[in-house]
């Protein structure tokens, strides 16, 4: 993947704004930009490159706000995305993003960075919580030792936004005059790179610094050779003074032996050992005892005993207030869109319009809108924004510590962990989601496997039949909490089923080793609660919203048009539903809810009033009834727990929905692993469904 940068206008400066995972570099890009990038209290949160624009009174910018990462070596696609970026977009300035709490790690890759191009501005950000836990930094004394502007800043509350853009004006224009720092490595490195800086500098394309290339070609990065080679055209690391240069080089590095690992070695102790000497005298620790307060939280949230019955709890606890919250607004709702539809029907009639075609935009598209929105968006505006507080407050990095050792057991990623939290809003966002695992291997198992977890769309139906065979219809805090815990030990067989299923592909068809795996656990930070919840609204539950919208109206008109159009007296809906009702029996369904699956392939939320709409035998979607009037039309038609037990366990494992679909196909680029996405989940619901119905056949016998 290749970051390409798009211009307003010709004289637009590009600035590449980098960083560690978790320095709250996307929160410099949207303040900066205006923009909403999604951030989060999480590490590779950025698994692409997002792109805004400011100005100041002198120049106006492109601001490229490029992966998160720990170093430009290049072990992962981020470093190498992150690297190539800087070397061959040639940006007039880098703003690299620090956090003040943890300086002298950050000043590695602000080294690296300085190896490439010293048009580097540092950016020391967090200084709001470097304060509260007695830390300072001396900047004026740190931009002496790097050679280079440094700005202290707090992105989230804006302060030192503006003399950041100051510094960034200074470099971009080159009025800086100090020469940046040369990070000095081993004696026999410096005098093997002396060496071949001469010959480097006549054969090097693109201009890039010789003593770095110099030292990627002793480490033998062939990536970064691949790419010069194909821009330049000829075969750079062939050419015979070069070869001679590195050849000669190597001679000094391992004159006294020693394994290829040496070279490495002598490089992160540079680094390491600058970074030190930077740091040890402009950071200032005034409380030795800074962490204790993350160290007590993080030993109850990740311990073995506190940590799964904490990470259960508040999985149970979002759901119970998703489920409280939402029961009244959908109704609320639900009311307004169908007194609406009244008036549009009145007004239709008013004008003549022919009944046909009311039946199909009013009692087709508009019905199934309608269901969409009032089932659909109560429940997202809330789980969204305490799915977001949680995100914010770093617990998901949590989350993946704790399930790390299942899923290494499975031979993945514990990263898997977090592209399955992303899933609970969305299986399309947990499919993007999956671009921050390494291991491609592993990256295609979390998203083969993504679809195991309820997205939101999913949640209403769940809720509602727990409620109406599990709970009883009766409302009240006792059954409010009941379906809660029921719908959490639902999503928990979710997670062991990805479990399971990842297991069975990393034996089978995607074998391998697993990758190794280092997660930061980031600071715990007080969430925004506003900023929390106009991002959700705006980012999530609406543009979610929106999308299923998009493929629901569709939808509402080919559910109308099979309701209404009959073959021998046989409308196309019921011989559907007629010809799919021996499977469905098969595994504990019927046809009527096979079908239903299969006409909510453009989302889940239109399941049931399908399946209603076929019970019912009628031409359009019915309205919501009451939790009694449902479960009387279900039973009357042959509906038992065992049927309602088979339809929570299909509706939580059977084929994603076409959004989710099509999003594999773009991260993969293959309809092979597209239609596995589809078949793997499917499968796993039936067996699931068969076995249930089985078990639940035998108990009833033995009864």
């Amino acid at each position: 993947m290749e970051l390409t940068v798009k211009k307003q206008n010709p004289n637009d400066r590009i600035i590449a704004i980098a960083g560690n995972p978790n320095v709250g570099k996307s929160t410099v890009f949207n303040n900066l930009t205006g923009m909403r990038q999604h951030t989060g209290n999480w590490p590779g949160k950025t698994v692409a490159n997002a792109q805004g624009y400011c100005s100041t009174q002198n120049n106006s910018y492109v601001m490229v706000d490029i992966p998160g990462t720990y170093s430009l070596m290049a072990h992962s696609a981020e470093e190498e995305v992150a690297r190539n970026f800087l070397c061959f977009q040639k940006p007039d300035a880098v703003i690299a993003v620090c956090d003040a709490c943890c300086l002298e790690r950050n000043m590695n890759l602000v080294l690296q960075i300085l190896e490439i191009t010293d048009r580097t501005v540092v950016c020391v950000n967090l200084m709001d919580e470097a304060r509260k836990k007695g830390i300072s930094v001396d900047v004026e004394k740190l931009s002496e030792k790097l050679g280079i502007p440094v700005v202290s800043a707090a992105a989230r509350s804006g302060e030192g936004l503006d003399e950041l853009m100051e510094a960034v004006d200074c470099m971009a224009e080159g009025r800086w005059k100090a020469a940046a720092l040369q990070t000095r490595y081993e004696p026999c490195l410096e005098e093997a790179l002396d060496m071949m800086e001469p010959a480097l500098a006549e054969h090097i394309p693109e201009n890039l610094p010789s003593r770095w290339i110099g030292m990627k070609l002793l480490e033998g990065t062939s990536s970064l050779l691949k790419e010069m080679e194909q821009r330049s055209g000829r075969p750079f690391s062939e050419d015979p003074a070069v070869a001679g240069a590195v050849d000669r080089a190597n001679g000094i590095l391992f004159k006294d032996g020693g394994p290829p690992e040496k070279l490495e070695d002598m490089i992160v102790s540079g680094l390491v050992n600058t970074a030190q000497d930077i740091c040890s005298d402009t950071v200032v620790y005034h409380r030795k005892d800074y962490t204790k307060k993350d160290r007590k939280l993080d030993y109850i949230l990740t311990s073995k005993r506190t940590g799964y019955p904490v990470m259960i709890g508040l999985l149970a606890v979002v759901l119970w207030l998703t489920i409280v919250g939402a029961n009244y607004p959908s109704e609320l709702l639900s009311k307004g869109l169908f007194w609406i539809e009244d008036r549009l029907s009145e007004v239709f009639q008013a004008a003549g319009v022919p009944g046909w075609i009311n039946g199909m935009l009013l009692s087709g598209v508009y019905r199934v809108l309608a269901w969409v929105v009032s089932v659909m968006l109560p429940p997202m505006a809330i789980f969204f924004p305490l799915f977001t507080l949680l995100e914010d407050a770093g617990y998901l990095p949590r989350v993946a510590y704790n399930l790390d050792r299942h899923f290494k057991r499975c031979c993945t990623c514990g990263k898997q962990a977090l592209t399955m939290c992303m899933g609970f809003g969305c299986n399309a966002a947990g499919v993007v989601g999956c671009r921050i695992i390494d291991s491609p291997r592993e990256r295609l198992i979390a998203i083969l496997t993504n679809a195991f977890v309820p997205c939101n769309g999913r949640f209403p139906t769940l809720i509602l039949l727990i409620s109406l065979f599990f709970i009883g219809t009766k409302q009240g805090a006792a059954a409010s909490v009941g379906s809660a815990l029921l719908l959490t030990l639902v999503i928990l067989l979710g997670i062991f089923m990805t479990l399971i299923v990842s297991r069975l592909l990393s034996k089978t068809v995607l074998k391998g080793i697993p990758a190794s795996f280092t997660l930061e656990l980031p600071p715990f930070r007080r969430p925004q609660i506003g900023k929390v919840i106009v991002r959700s609204v705006f980012d999530r539950t609406l543009f979610v919203l929106g999308r299923a919208a998009a493929v629901a109206a569709p939808a509402g008109l080919l559910i109308w048009i099979l309701a209404n159009v009959s073959v021998g007296g046989v409308t196309l809906l019921n011989g559907f539903t007629s010809m799919l009702d021996p499977l469905g029996r098969l595994i504990g369904l019927d046809g009527v809810i096979l079908a239903a699956f299969i006409l909510g392939f453009p989302a889940n939320e239109i399941v049931v009033p399908v399946m209603i709409m076929a019970y019912l035998s009628q031409g359009t979607l019915a309205e919501p009834g009451s939790l009694e009037t449902i479960r009387s039309l279900l039973v009357q038609n042959g509906w038992t727990q065992t049927t309602a037990l088979c339809m929570i366990l299909f509706s939580l494992m059977h084929w994603p929905c076409s959004t989710t679909l099509l999003t594999v196909k773009k991260e993969t680029g293959s309809i092979k692993w597209t239609l596995a996405a589809f078949l793997i989940p499917t499968a796993a619901g039936c067996l699931v469904c068969f076995a249930a119905k089985s078990l639940m056949q035998i108990i009833g016998y033995l009864l």
